[in-house]
């Protein structure tokens, strides 16, 4: 079904990246997803209004929040496929990311009002209507909610798509409290005599999955408003192009940005060989950029960083200072290093590399790779730069 709807309403579905095709896959999801949601909305609040039951009516408005987080999600498609303008150079593709955060508050603000009326029916309990066409509607329900989490999440994976993402894993959560109404719903029909309020309770179950749901949508729109460090897959892309390419000899300080799907900014250091034709160096540099962007739709800049591979004794020292380095933590490691001999004292710079999750200071690092180098040789001084990553 969802690649049917894909080849009879997306052209040149193939270019994912492309604004317009972007904005046409969230077009199209947005309706079926706003039509899927009304239609729900329609036939659960016309069965829990009859049944009086509270865990159907809250079922149904929860997706009548669904069909208003689609009309959101569908200015949002049309706002991030503007092209980058003066007051915004990098596009505006985080826009989605907002959406995303507005979705949640949407959600979470149904979910309170759930639980706040389910937890009233509690104290002062209405025995619902017994259906089984409520049983019908609701398993009806689930398989649409169902089909609607999987083509949302077959798109937003095709489309890296946080909105479509965020609203795939509500409507699995849907599904999974309308099941929770479909049980209760069952059980009152198989046992008439029951006494206890079972309507009310999954009504408070349904209410606090919603929440849940909510607060997982806010926290994933959060890290991407925040930034987040890179994925694993783009550093060990970037990493590659790097490695495989001749004359590359090394990279650090890679820092990415991510503005968005198909906005991806990054800036990195690549160690070259100092002795090296500059011009020849520029073009391999030029070359690394050009395939990150081709290969990978990363835009890069990168910065050279010469390095002595032609003296004997400045690779031992490199080697040694590394070694020294990993004494004060396994996890550190060095970049960057250049040796200045003196007269009185020779000076060691370089940079160290620690991982955020080392609870030491940037200056205690400093101070106790100092001890270690001086244990090397009373006349060497460090001038170290700590960086985190």
């Amino acid at each position: 079904m969802t690649n049917l709807l894909i080849r009879l309403f997306i052209k040149n579905r193939e270019a994912v990246t492309c604004p317009s095709v972007r904005r046409a896959y969230g077009t199209m999801v947005s309706i079926v997803s706003m039509i899927v949601n009304i239609l729900l909305f329609a036939a659960k609040f016309t069965v829990g209004t009859l049944a009086g039951s509270v865990s159907i009516t809250a079922d149904a408005v929860n997706n009548l929040s669904d069909a208003g987080s689609q009309i959101i999600s569908f200015i949002s498609f049309r706002i991030s496929a503007k092209p980058a303008d003066r007051e915004h150079p990098f596009g505006h593709a985080r826009i989605e990311y907002i959406a995303s955060m507005i979705v949640s508050f949407f959600i979470l603000l149904i979910g309170f009002e759930l639980l706040r009326e389910s937890i009233a029916k509690i104290v002062t309990p209405e025995p619902p209507e017994r259906s089984w066409i409520a049983v019908a509607v609701l398993a009806g329900s689930i398989l649409c909610k169902l089909w609607l989490g999987m083509f949302n999440k077959a798109v937003g994976g095709r489309i890296d798509s946080a909105v479509m993402k965020a609203t795939a894993a509500d409507c699995i959560s849907d599904a999974i409290s309308t099941g929770a109404v479909l049980l209760s719903t069952a059980v009152l029909l198989i046992f008439p005599n029951m006494s206890l309020n079972l309507d009310a309770y999954m009504g408070v179950i349904v209410a606090v999955l919603i929440m849940v749901a909510g607060i997982k949508i806010l926290k994933e729109a959060k890290d991407s408003i925040l930034g987040e460090a890179p994925s694993d897959e783009i550093v060990r892309q970037i990493t590659d192009i790097v490695e495989h390419t001749e004359g590359a000899l090394g990279i650090h300080d890679l820092t990415v940005h991510n503005y968005g799907p198909g906005h991806v900014i990054a800036a990195l250091h690549v160690e070259v060989d100092g002795r090296a034709d500059i011009f020849r160096t520029h073009d391999m540099i030029d070359n690394i950029e050009k395939k990150l962007r081709q290969e990978c739709g990363i835009e890069a800049t990168i910065h050279m960083d010469p390095i002595v591979t032609d003296d004997e004794a400045v690779t031992h020292l490199r080697e040694q200072t590394a070694q020294a380095v990993k004494a004060v933590d396994e996890r550190l490691r060095i970049h960057d290093f250049r040796f200045v001999k003196g007269t009185t004292h020779s000076n060691l710079i370089f940079d160290v590399v620690a991982p955020f999750e080392l609870k030491m200071t940037d200056e205690a690092i400093q101070n106790k790779v100092s001890e270690q180098i001086k244990r090397l040789d009373p006349t060497y001084f460090t001038v170290l730069t700590v960086d985190r990553e």
